[in-house]
This record gives C-alpha cells, structure tokens and sequence, in this order.
C-alpha cells in the first residue's frame, strides 16, 4: 500500500518455501523493536507441525462444550422444534466456515498470529483496534465460559457435600458457593494456559472425545425418563414455519454465525501452527460445520426431551443434569461439562486475547501477562448477567458480538485476499516506516470501514439486557442481519477507499 514514511530500499528478508509456506530468512535476524516480542513473532517452519487431525481435535473440542450446548437449546427455549434448531446451526456453521478458512490462509503461509495478521490492513499501530475490540469480546466469552463451570462445580460439590454448601446465604443474588467455585475453575483455566500452547493442544485431543461420549449418555439419560425417543422428536415448534418462525430465523441466524465471528479473526492464531495449508483446511472443514451440527442436534433432542418430562425445556445442561437422582451419573454429567467448558474457554477464549493485548505493548506485556488481563476482565464484565437468559444470550449478546466482528472480518478479506493477492513482507509488519506504517502507524481507510460498517451493523439492534433502547432506530431494519451487514459493508468501503490513496504497493 502507499508509504507515508521513508522505507529503505532492502532485499526482503524473507524465503519461501517449496510448498509455499513463508518464514524468515535463516541469514536474517528475527525482527526487533517496539511492535515485536517472542510471542508475536512468525513461528518458523519447522515448528509448524499441527496436522489435520490436531486441527479438527481443536474443533471438536471447541464445539463440544456447555455454551454449544445452550446456543442450541436456547433455539428450543424460544419456541422453534429440533427441526429448525438443527437447519438454523448448520446453514450458520456452513457461512462462517468461509471467513475462517479465509483468515486462516495467513497463519501456516506466514506463521503470524491474528493481531500481526490484522496489521497489514489497519496499520501496525492500528491493528490494536481491532484486536483490543476483538480481545473484549473474548473476554466477554470467556466470563460466560467460566461461569458455566463455576456452575457444574457448584453442583457437584452441592451434591458431595450436601446442603450446607448448595443453600449457603446469598450475596449479590447467588450462594456465596458460587461464587467461591466461579473463582476456582477461573484459577484452575488461569493455571493451564501458563503451560504453554503444547498442552492446551495435547489437552484437546482427549478432551474432544472425552464430552462427545458424555453428550451421547448425557442423550441415553433423557429418553430413558422421557420414554423412549419419540417424545424427543414429537415437542411441536411453538413457531411452526410461517411467518413466526422467519421472524426469528435472521437474527437466530446471525446470532449463530456471532456464535463463531470471533474464531473467524483470530483463527491464525492456532493456523500458525499448521504443517500445511491442507492440514488446517481439512481439519476445519471436517472439525467445525459436522461436528457443531450433531452437537446441536444432540442438544436440541435432549432439551426437547426435558420439555417432554419437566413440562418446559431445561436449556441450562448444568440445571438439567442437577435434576437426576443418581450420584454417578450426575458426577458424570457434571465432570464433562467441566472438561468441555475448559477446553473450549482455554482455546477459543484465552489464547487469542492474550495475544492481542501482547499487540498492544509487545514489550511491556507477554503472551502469560496478557492471559491474565483478560482474565480479569472476564469478571468485570459480569457474565452472569449476560447468561441470565436465553433471548438475550442469543440475540442481544451474540448478535451485537457478530455485528461488530464481521466488519473486521471483511477488511481483512478484502485486503489479503483481493489487494494483496496473499502476498504479504513479514519484516515490514514489525516495523515503523514500512509499507504497513501507512499515516503514523494508522490505515483511516480500515478504520472508516470499521465505523461504518460497524454502526450500520449494530447501530439499530435492540441492546437489552445490556442498556434499554436502540441506539440509532432508523437502522431497525438492518439489525437482524448484522454480521452479514457489518461484513459486506465494509469490505465494499475498504476497497472503494484504498485506491484513494494514490499508487498502491500491493506486492512483495
């Protein structure tokens, strides 16, 4: 793109390889400075070895988890049959696949995490962003994450220890238990992640089919009080499938999409890994849209089946396994949830924003500091009061989160993929005065694209829970289309304001 500050004229001091994978020279000296650490710099080649069944283990384990489960029974909780809950989850995880094997092109050719990735379009200064807008949301997943197994360690603890520990007095509207066990799986996630990448990988290939077999029994459980299956599959749509139901299926769908719209960004910062361009697109096209789907539609079957015995669907897993009389299967139950919830708060939820709050002072904070700011933020952002219901999980919380994420997603789209070619001098985004430097550090084409895209994405969403009101009503129209909005409006804007800035330098 157009330089505004002085580049010197060098040979690049990048190499790549025959299969096409891009690394730093090995003559050359690993790019220093303030915009760089060890955490963010290219993982080298030969240190890229996560192969097709790595990547589809991190999906399994990733969709397998207590907020998938509730996205899917909260379809049914708002009145729509398994049916439609199943056909809204799968068309979702089919449309967000795109994105992500899109994004996560740059991770194994370059070896570059998101928040680096992201600086070729917004700027090296820039990139922070939307990083830091990217890192929130995560932390606003991993509270809700980590308040779902505070909840299973409740239980099972209430149900070991008796009532003395399930009916203790109340603060701020919940057992003080509950809190003390919200604090201790936070402290327990908070310990893995300082391990390092290398066991949170070797934690999702057991963990992945560990919570499926648990789903399967989890199912056995619900038919066997039900009576068989068939109750399962009779509950009725409370829509049926005229215009109740399609007044529901935009926002449900984008809400679903949102569900994912943070992975979509950040997923370079796992494809970096990557032995190959094949390893990340098999392991993602077979991980993701197949197994988010049978999960969903496990989940939906069980809650339809709860609705059968209890007379209304029991969305919550954790509130549904704490019905059963039998101690085993509830110790089970609960140890799964718990298993689920870590893998998939650890992967999809820490890594990434520790990352890009690194992004933000490579210097001052590490990949293990950052973990721990976003740890923190998690509790402050109250995530009890985002899962406190399923409308507003699903369509306030998911669907503002798609939105805004969306229209990142479209810049960095339309920058690698149609102006770049997927050519990018990883020198360069390390470094001030640079083809990435743009004006002081900043690309205002990929910041004005965000704006706009971003306001007309979620400017006319209702935000309730959060705040009463819409806050531009004239975008009401638009609201339930978000992400998609947010998306093609700002790849549009992007590409129609870039060649505003004179001579563009697309190539390498």
């Amino acid at each position: 793109m157009t330089d505004t500050a002085p580049t010197a004229s060098t040979p690049s001091a990048q190499v790549t390889l025959p299969d096409g994978r891009v690394e730093i020279a090995p003559d050359s000296a690993a790019p220093t400075g303030p915009y760089a650490n060890e955490d963010l710099l290219p993982v080298p080649a030969r240190k890229r070895t996560w192969t097709t069944y790595n990547f589809s283990a991190l999906w399994v384990g990733m969709a397998h988890n207590t907020a998938s489960w509730t996205l899917a029974s909260g379809l049914i909780a708002v009145g729509m049959d398994w049916k439609q809950a199943v056909l809204v989850i799968a068309l979702a995880n089919l449309i967000v696949l795109v994105p992500m094997l899109l994004t996560g092109h740059a991770g194994p050719k370059y070896g570059i995490p998101f928040p680096v990735f992201v600086r070729a379009s917004f700027g090296v200064r820039g990139a922070n962003l939307p990083a830091v807008v990217r890192a929130l949301v995560a932390c606003g997943w991993f509270g809700i994450q980590t308040w779902i197994g505070g909840e299973a360690i409740y239980f099972l603890a209430g149900k070991l220890i008796g009532d003395s520990w399930a009916n203790a007095s109340k603060i701020g509207g919940h057992a003080w238990t509950m809190w003390l066990s919200f604090v201790i799986f936070w402290a327990i996630q908070v310990a893995i992640i300082y391990r390092g990448m290398e066991t949170i990988r070797r934690f999702e290939n057991w963990a992945a089919p560990f919570v499926l077999v648990g789903a399967f029994v989890m199912l056995g459980w619900m038919s066997n009080k039900a009576g068989g299956f068939g109750p399962l599959f009779d509950q009725p749509s409370k829509l049926g499938w005229g215009a109740d139901f399609w007044k529901l299926f935009a926002p449900s769908l984008m809400g679903m999409i949102g569900f994912w719209s943070t992975l979509a960004l950040n997923i370079p910062d796992f494809t970096r890994y990557g032995r190959s361009q094949r390893a990340q697109t098999w392991g993602q096209a077979l991980g993701l849209p197949t197994t988010m789907t049978l999960f969903a539609f496990l989940s939906v079957l069980v809650t339809s089946g709860s609705q059968a015995v209890y007379g209304e669907p029991v969305w919550d897993p954790v509130q549904l396994a704490a019905k059963t009389d039998n101690t085993v299967g509830l110790l089970y139950a609960l140890v799964t949830v718990l298993i689920a919830t870590l893998s998939v708060n650890i992967a999809a939820n820490l890594v990434s924003p520790a990352f890009d709050f690194s992004n933000v002072a490579p210097r001052k904070v590490s990949f293990r500091a950052g973990a721990l700011i976003t740890s923190v933020l998690a509790v402050l952002i109250c995530p009890w009061k985002l899962y406190s219901d399923p409308q507003g999980y699903i369509f306030t919380w998911l669907g503002l989160v798609g939105g805004l994420l969306g229209t990142v997603a479209g810049i960095l789209i339309a920058d690698y993929w149609i102006l770049r070619r997927t050519r990018l001098d990883l020198t360069d985004l390390y470094r001030a005065g640079g083809r990435y430097w743009y004006d002081g550090g900043w690309n205002w084409c990929a910041v004005a694209a965000f704006v706009v895209g971003g306001v007309l994405a979620i400017g006319g969403a209702d935000f309730h829970p959060l705040i009463d009101g819409r806050p531009v009503p004239a975008l009401k129209s638009l609201a339930d289309y978000g992400w998609a909005v947010g998306l093609g409006t700002s790849m549009v804007l992007y590409l129609a304001l870039m060649p505003l800035r004179g001579r563009e330098r697309t190539t390498v």
